[in-house]
């Protein structure tokens, strides 16, 4: 094996491969072959670092040397003035907007000072395709310490004591649950990861399979060891390819390793894992949805009990667990409960990880402790709104979650807090919105969604929502009354008390607490016939102010259906006849003249 000098460390993640981090890595390779390099700095293409709006990003060790929007031409530089000179590259350097400084590495810049990483703990310093690099950073020592110190109570215990609840949305003791399938007779049991991630925005899960994969693989073998099952699967969304083929290295690496499989370190324990896939249904997230699935058949969620502890894959015991819950747990085993319940809150231990995305600053995947405030993860870790716009609403939860104000930026974020607020901690997306956001729309556009993905079984969630949905796109078109917005109201109670599943039950969240916080825009829509944001197409005119427009003719050369006429150096006119408003006029316009109402 080769003993190199210096690593760098190139960002791996879906993110930034879109943005041909991989010909970073392939002009880093052939730089260093250039200059006779290769022998001595190795070039690694890693899991998520987690700082998307950086991306793509290059890290060189020793030296903790952090990149940032580094681009394939970049590489050459980077090896001639690092690498060969010793001398950081400046303007690939992070600039702190606060103080103008230039910050090489990562622990002194916001976006992480304020994160504790254990769920990605792994992501972004290893190669997730080399399960020795994995096993370097601990991967397996928990399952190799439960197979040959404990019994499956003693682990169970453990997992309860330090307070780990699902990550998947729910928020249910994982330690009780695992206790619950253990204790329910038969001979063939089965754990279940749940990786269908279908929140919009949402990427938690994604980054912990691409950048760790080892991890949730050794807890799956951990849980199956403590509820007497051998058979392990992973349920996972196809459009996950590069998550799927690094899970397909890592299952075939644990079992030429012997750590899956059949007799694992000679311990007599058998555990296996499977990969099945999901075709993008968001119901499938919920856990009967996704057995069902998995089993061939429509994913539909059935009445519970029986849970799926009792009756679950196959008609047989079944433990469902999401991947961010997995990837706690060979943490908590080595470092122990008391270490683990020590983070977070009284009711809410340990750390969350979060996909920070929306009319931010810095978006990206975080991990912070339990009880950590909005205002903290918006203002610090975020780095504030873009453009310097005014924060108007938070949405947390995905689909299912509602909308936080500015009056909630001291909320904590833990289970029961969120929840009092009239949010929900969900799997962990986290969308920020400015003042230019509509909050009707913006109830619409996650209405949408969930009327989209519902599978239809029960009529609260097939009909009341379709009804519901019909009920804002009159408001947004300035159709609707004052009356409408109390059957809104009502309906969408009606639809979270009598709905089959969660995805019903909590799909009018958004709808109940933007009329709860943002009711004057409701009023605005229906009474004045007006969108205060400008967002709503059917109630928005665009004018020229004659005081401001110098006939400079940019918004008309731009106009797509021509509506805009005047002379040059004249004031324009836009015929509203005509407008389709797109708001093309808007953007060309460098004087202010084209005016929203």
């Amino acid at each position: 094996m080769a003993n190199y000098k210096m690593h760098i460390l190139v960002c791996g993640g879906t993110g930034c491969k879109t943005s041909e981090s991989d010909m970073i890595a392939h002009n880093l390779r052939s730089s260093l072959q250039q200059h006779g390099l290769a022998d001595d700095v190795q070039v690694v293409m890693s899991g998520c670092f987690g700082f998307c709006e950086k991306g793509p990003i290059v890290k060189v060790l020793p030296d903790n040397t952090f990149y940032v929007s580094v681009k394939p031409s970049d590489a050459a530089t980077i090896i001639e003035e690092h690498i060969i000179k010793g001398r950081p590259v400046q303007h690939l350097l992070y600039n702190d907007p606060a103080t103008g400084e230039k910050i090489s590495e990562s622990r002194k810049m916001d976006f992480y000072q304020q994160q504790y990483r254990i769920a990605l703990r792994n992501c972004g310093f290893i190669d997730p395709e080399n399960i020795d690099e994995a096993i370097a950073r601990d991967a397996y020592q928990a399952l190799g310490k439960v197979l040959t110190q404990m019994k499956p109570q003693e682990v169970i215990d453990i997992i309860k004591r330090s307070g780990l609840r699902g990550r998947g949305g729910a928020g249910f003791p994982t330690g009780l649950k695992w206790e619950i399938a253990s204790k329910v007779p038969g001979e063939e049991k089965y754990v279940v990861c749940n990786a269908d991630e279908g929140d919009p925005g949402a990427f938690m899960d994604r980054s912990i399979l691409e950048g760790d994969p080892h991890s949730v693989l050794e807890a799956m073998a951990i849980c199956g060891y403590c509820i007497g099952a051998s058979q392990g699967l992973i349920y996972i969304r196809a459009e996950y390819p590069l998550a799927i083929e690094r899970l397909k290295i890592a299952i075939r690496q644990a079992r030429e390793y012997g750590l899956l499989g059949n007799n694992i370190m000679g311990t007599g324990f058998n555990f296996d894992i499977t990969l099945r896939y999901g075709a993008g249904a968001f119901v499938c997230g919920e856990e009967t949805a996704l057995i069902h699935s998995m089993e061939g058949h429509r994913g539909e969620p059935t009445f519970k009990p029986p849970f799926p502890a009792e009756k679950g894959y196959k008609g047989k015991p079944t433990n469902v667990n999401n991947v961010e819950t997995f990837a706690n747990v060979p943490a908590i085993i080595l470092n122990g409960a008391e270490w683990f319940a020590a983070i977070g809150t009284e009711k809410s231990k340990g750390t969350k990880v979060f996909a920070l995305a929306g009319k931010i600053n810095n978006v990206g995947l975080i991990e912070v402790p339990m009880g950590t405030k909005l205002r903290t993860v918006i203002n610090d870790i975020g780095g504030g709104i873009k453009n310097n716009k005014k924060f108007k609403a938070v949405q947390i939860g995905g689909p299912s979650g509602g909308f936080l104000t500015e009056k909630h930026l001291d909320t904590p974020i833990d289970y029961d807090s969120l929840t009092e607020a009239g949010s929900m901690m969900g799997s962990g997306g986290m969308i920020v919105m400015d003042e230019s956001d509509c909050m009707v729309a913006m109830a619409k556009f996650y209405l949408d969604f969930t009327v989209e993905e519902s599978c239809g079984k029960c009529a609260p969630c097939r009909i009341g929502n379709k009804r519901l949905d019909e009920l804002l796109e009159k408001i947004t078109e300035g159709k609707a009354t004052e009356e409408d917005l109390s059957l809104l109201r009502n309906l969408g109670q009606v639809i979270k008390d009598t709905s089959l599943c969660m995805l019903g039950g909590s799909s009018p969240n958004p709808v109940l607490s933007t009329l709860e916080h943002f009711y004057d825009e409701y009023l605005a829509h229906v009474r004045d016939h007006r969108c205060p944001a400008g967002q709503c197409k059917a109630l928005v005119h665009y004018i020229i102010d004659p005081e401001q427009c110098v006939g400079c003719t940019a918004c008309a050369r731009a106009c797509p259906v021509n509506a805009i006429s005047g002379e040059r150096k004249k004031p324009h006119v836009i015929d509203q006849l005509i407008c389709i408003k797109c708001g093309t006029c808007v953007e060309k316009c460098k004087f202010n003249a084209v005016l929203v109402q």
